[in-house]
């Protein structure tokens, strides 16, 4: 790896699937801490496959923690459940992962928002690698519940196969989402997209909502 002194030197290095089980193989009462760690989340994940509510409920507190909103939450878990629902349409109907899923989602939301992913990002200052989703308005994740759930009622009634027929079935649905962020830009006078991302969305959920002049919580 390089170096901060810009030369190349032999750096042992791991993913994240070998360094627990490194981590585990440390005969050191230093590594216990992140031994119980693990064994704690190899528990609770374990417990989630047979009680998947579970997991519905550590994402809720773990978005928590992070300090959105509770109106956020349940759109980007609304959002979530439409997502998987859609990629296991594709799965079933041939689109393979990775690559063709990534050119079916992208002409959906391309179709949605009028621009890319990365143009996206670009608008919410976010790097490449970071989750879009969770750096979008409730308004942005609404729209993309829309596009998604037309996909998957697209797929479903028209019994698409293969790529050539999920791309269109995207493109359409695409269409129906971008009209109606169209019909939301021309009420409200303003871009649907927005330049708010997880900073700005957390901070906001943190100040105090005002009714009547007097303090409330929401």
């Amino acid at each position: 790896m390089k170096s901060a002194d810009g030369k190349h030197y032999l750096t042992d290095a791991a993913d994240t699937e070998t360094l627990p089980r490194a981590i585990q193989s440390i005969p050191s009462p230093k590594a216990e801490p992140f031994k119980q760690w693990l064994a704690r989340i190899g528990t609770e994940r374990l417990a989630e496959l047979d009680q998947p509510e579970l997991a519905a409920d550590r994402m809720r507190r773990d978005y928590q923690r992070m300090g959105y909103s509770d109106e956020w939450i349940t759109t980007r878990m609304k959002s979530i459940m439409t997502r998987d629902e859609l990629t296991e349409e594709w799965r079933e109907r041939g689109a393979k992962p990775g690559r063709e899923v990534g050119i079916v989602t992208e002409l959906l939301h391309s179709g949605t928002f009028g621009i890319t992913t990365k143009d996206h990002q670009a608008v919410k200052g976010i790097k490449p690698r970071a989750s879009l989703r969770d750096n979008m308005t409730p308004l942005e994740l609404a729209l993309t519940i829309i596009g998604e759930a037309t996909a998957t009622e697209l797929h479903q009634t028209r019994d698409s196969q293969g790529m050539p027929a999920l791309q269109r079935d995207a493109q359409d649905a695409g269409d129906v989402a971008g009209r109606t962020r169209r019909d939301i830009e021309a009420q409200t006078g303003r871009p649907v997209v927005s330049s708010e991302n997880a900073k700005t969305l957390t901070a906001k959920a943190k100040q105090p909502q005002l009714f009547g002049g007097d303090e409330a919580s929401i």
